[in-house]
C-alpha cells in the first residue's frame, strides 16, 4: 500500500512538473511571438510615418492648430485601442504613427530652415536611434524586471505637463530646455517600462505594445530636436 502511495506521488509530481514546463514554454513563446510582431510592425510604422513625414514637407503645410492635433491624436489612440484585437487595429495604428508623421513635416522644414539645421536633424536622428537601441537592448538581454518604473512615469507625466502649462503663461529663461530635457528622461523611461513589460509576459497585444513605443521614439526624437535646435541657436 505504501508502495503504491509512493508511485502515486511520484507519478503526480512528475506530471506537475510537466505542466510546467510545457506552461513555461508556452509562455517564452507567447513573448517571442509578441517581441517579433511589435518591432516588425514598429518598423512598418516608423518607415511609414517617414513617408509621411516627406510627404508633408514637400507640400509645404503649417503646422495645425493645437485642438486638431489634441483632437487628431487622442481620437486614433482610442480608437486603436479599441480596435487592437481585430486586423481593423492595424488599419487605425498606421492612421495614428501617419497622422503623427504627417505632423513631423512641417517641423522638420522649420529646422531645415535653420542656420545648420540639417546637423540638428541628423543629430537627433541618430541620437534617437542610439538611446532606443541602447535602451531596448539593455532591457532585453538582461531581462530586468521595469514594473518599479510605473510610479515614475505617473509622476513623470503630471510633472512635465504642469512644466508645460507652465511656460504658456510665464517666460522663464531654460524653461524650454528643462522640459525638453524632462521628456528625454520621461520616454526613455517609458521604452524601458514597455520593452520590460513585453518580456515579463505584462504586455501580450503587440498592436498597443507598437503604438507605446513609437509614440515614446517620437517623443524623444522631437526632445532632442528641440535641446539640439536651442544649442545650436546659442552657438
Amino acid at each position: 500500500m505504501q508502495l503504491n502511495i509512493s508511485t502515486g506521488r511520484s507519478f503526480a509530481m512528475r506530471e506537475q512538473d510537466y505542466s510546467l514546463k510545457t506552461g513555461m514554454q508556452a509562455d517564452q513563446l507567447e513573448v517571442s511571438r509578441v517581441l517579433r510582431n511589435t518591432y516588425g510592425l514598429l518598423a512598418l510604422t516608423l518607415a511609414f510615418s517617414g513617408v509621411m513625414a516627406f510627404v508633408a514637407q514637400q507640400m509645404r503645410v503649417g503646422y495645425p492648430k493645437i485642438f486638431v492635433v489634441l483632437i487628431g491624436f487622442y481620437g486614433l489612440f482610442f480608437l486603436t485601442n479599441k480596435l487592437r484585437d481585430s486586423v481593423w487595429g492595424l488599419v487605425s495604428t498606421f492612421a495614428l504613427t501617419g497622422f503623427m508623421g504627417f505632423l513631423l513635416g512641417p517641423i522638420l522644414n522649420r529646422y531645415l530652415g535653420m542656420a545648420g539645421g540639417a546637423e540638428v536633424v541628423s543629430s537627433a536622428f541618430a541620437m534617437t536611434a542610439l538611446v532606443f537601441g541602447g535602451l531596448s537592448a539593455y532591457v532585453l538581454i538582461t531581462r530586468k524586471d521595469m514594473s518599479f518604473l510605473g510610479g515614475f512615469i505617473t509622476a513623470g507625466f503630471f510633472v512635465l505637463l504642469g512644466a508645460v502649462v507652465a511656460s504658456m503663461f510665464f517666460q522663464i529663461s531654460g524653461l524650454q530646455l528643462a522640459i525638453s530635457a524632462g521628456f528625454v528622461l520621461f520616454s526613455s523611461v517609458c521604452i524601458l517600462f514597455q520593452t520590460s513589460a513585453i518580456i515579463q509576459g505584462g504586455e501580450r497585444n503587440y498592436i498597443m505594445a507598437t503604438v507605446s513605443l513609437y509614440v515614446s521614439i517620437y517623443n524623444l526624437f522631437i526632445s532632442l530636436l528641440q535641446i539640439f535646435g536651442i544649442m545650436s541657436r546659442d552657438d
